[in-house]
């Protein structure tokens, strides 16, 4: 479907850089709201049970667009998209900052979480422009800084939120995605030409026979909603037993960068997927993921434990999710937008499953029963590993 000149597989550090940048940035707009919530709830009104629905809508929105907008990279100019998703997401936040009702802020959350699959294109981009030998890497390279986004996106929230106010968050992201969309208009080159772009509702038909014929991305897809509910059942109620114990938003969000690691286990990731041991680091991951709910489970009694935790929960949890873009990235180049949404539609609806399950969880019956249902979706993705495992 596209054809990529020879020169085209040569990235320079300072684009895999801007990669990352954009990404991170933009990732950052779908997980700030985390160390927010209990100050939108008691700013809004909105009773503990349902404050998950702030994450559980932007997650929502993430997974339309990666059916509805993802696949567009293999058809459009994948920089021109880009710039346009960043500027709307700009838009949304403005309006989030402003929201005088949760009604107001879910509908902002929503075009949030739509627009942030900018990160995904960026993804897929990069991957295509790497030469095969250094696909993984790039990816690894990328996903580090998405991961990176996602970590100070907790830290600088809390800081921020401490500071003026949980509004200010999202005014000043706003701003951000118009910057950073003006530093990819100037500097970012044009992506490689497309011979051919079909028409849109045939590209977004082909997302389901690409499903449908490739059992690698039903396999990994699995994984995804596996691995990323049990991270979004951490990482979104967290906030409440520590606000529990009167910590500040600042300090809440220095409990983030406790999962530093998980950036790390991206690189590394990626280097172990092109050396092709992507099985083996999946299986142990999983194994860690799994076993990491234990010290996450006496959170109440020492922070240290938490701290643990979490590094391991967040390298597992991207050692799986760089092995698996690098898995099915390599099954169809020319597909690669498409292959990134339809998994990562998996990512958003476990993400979303996780947020709204684990908020109910703990307004009902504690953070004990958090970390149980953590630790049984962990040991349910280590089983359908096992059971994927070729006799």
């Amino acid at each position: 479907m596209h054809a990529y000149p020879a020169d085209a597989t040569i990235l320079k550090p300072w684009m895999i850089f801007i990669f990352s940048l954009t990404c991170g940035l933009t990732v950052a707009n779908v997980y700030s709201a985390q160390p927010l919530l209990a100050s939108i709830s008691t700013s809004l009104n909105v009773p503990p049970g349902m404050i998950g629905s702030v994450v559980t809508t932007t997650q929502a929105g993430y997974a339309a667009g990666l059916l509805f907008l993802v696949p567009l990279g293999d058809q459009l100019n994948r920089k021109i998209l880009v710039i346009t998703l960043l500027i709307v997401s700009a838009l949304a936040l403005m309006v989030a900052g402003l929201a005088p009702n949760l009604e107001i802020l879910l509908c902002a959350m929503l075009f949030i979480g739509l627009m942030a699959v900018a990160v995904q294109l960026m993804v897929a981009w990069a991957a295509v422009l790497a030469a095969p030998e250094q696909r993984g890497q790039v990816v690894g390279t990328v996903t580090s800084g998405i991961v990176l986004g996602i970590l100070l996106a907790r830290f600088t929230s809390g800081i921020l939120a401490d500071i003026a106010g949980w509004r200010a968050v999202y005014l000043i992201s706003s701003c951000l995605m118009l910057l950073i969309s003006v530093l990819l208009r100037i500097v970012m080159p044009a992506p490689p030409h497309q011979i051919q772009k079909p028409a849109y509702v045939p590209l977004l038909l082909s997302v389901f026979r690409l499903f449908t014929a490739e059992p690698q991305l039903r396999t990994r897809g699995i994984f995804a909603l596996f691995i990323f509910a049990a991270f979004s059942m951490l990482w979104t109620t967290m906030v409440m037993p520590l606000s529990a114990m009167s910590l500040s938003h600042t300090q809440i969000g220095l409990f983030g960068l406790a999962g530093t690691a998980g950036a790390l286990a991206a690189s590394r990731a990626g280097l172990w997927a092109d050396r092709g041991m992507m099985q083996r680091a999946t299986g142990l991951a999983l194994i860690v993921l799994t076993l990491s709910w234990l010290p996450i489970a006496y959170t109440e009694k020492s922070l240290l434990w938490l701290i643990i935790g979490a590094i391991t929960l967040d390298f597992a949890v991207q050692t799986v999710h760089v092995s698996n873009q690098s898995i099915i990235i390599a099954i169809r180049p020319e597909a690669a937008s498409r292959l990134v949404g339809a998994y990562m539609f998996f990512y958003s609806v476990g993400s979303a499953v996780g947020a709204i399950a684990a908020t109910q969880l703990y307004a009902h019956w504690g953070w004990l029963s958090v970390c149980l249902a953590g630790a049984s979706v962990s040991a349910c993705a280590l089983l359908f590993w096992i059971g994927s495992l070729k006799p």
